[in-house]
């Protein structure tokens, strides 16, 4: 069961041009959680990939998702998510949330972590280091035909034998950033 905390005795808002990360480690080293949906009714999911960077003149996150993933059809309706970053004393935990669906089971109860309400109404983790708020900006399929080198086009290849295997890409807008106290 969710516990209502104050959020802002847990977390402090810092700037994007704050994190102290570096971003290669946020993206590629570091597992984030994806959360989107409402306190009512949310899921989860572990990410691998994806990046920071300025889209429109405004900070943002690319991320790839599967596009069989029930996290991507939260985040396209409420047009909004988190990223959450843990210590690593979190592994195991975070690493259930990628092993199986929401859609079909109930792993956010499951997992032993404790849900907590962002002051914009999206949902992350009492026990994060990290949260960023992203606004949904986009959602692409990628053409293999978009791809130049052997190596990413032999990936896509590979990746995308199915339609539900098919990654998408999801860009956001930084909207927030809260780090522990």
């Amino acid at each position: 069961m969710e516990k209502e905390m104050n959020f802002k005795k847990l977390f402090k808002q810092i700037s994007p041009e704050e994190i102290c990360d570096n971003v290669f480690t946020l993206a590629g080293k570091v597992f984030p959680v994806i959360t989107a949906g409402r306190m009512e009714h949310y899921n989860s999911m572990t990410a691998s990939g994806g990046g920071f960077g300025l889209l429109f003149r405004k900070p943002a996150t690319w991320c790839l998702i599967r596009a069989d993933r029930y996290t991507l059809e939260l985040i396209q309706k409420e047009k909004t998510y988190t990223m959450s970053y843990f210590p690593d004393e979190y592994k195991e935990q975070i690493l259930f949330l990628g092993s199986k669906s929401g859609r079909d089971s109930g792993k956010m109860k499951e997992v032993k972590l404790t849900a907590l309400k962002t002051p914009s109404g999206d949902v992350s983790f009492k026990e994060a280091r990290l949260i960023i708020e992203c606004k949904l900006t986009q959602i692409t399929t990628p053409n293999p035909d978009d791809f130049y080198t052997q190596e990413a086009r032999d990936y896509i290849k590979e990746a995308y034998k199915k339609a539900s295997d098919y990654r998408r890409y999801v860009f956001g807008e930084i909207t927030h950033v809260w780090v522990k106290k």
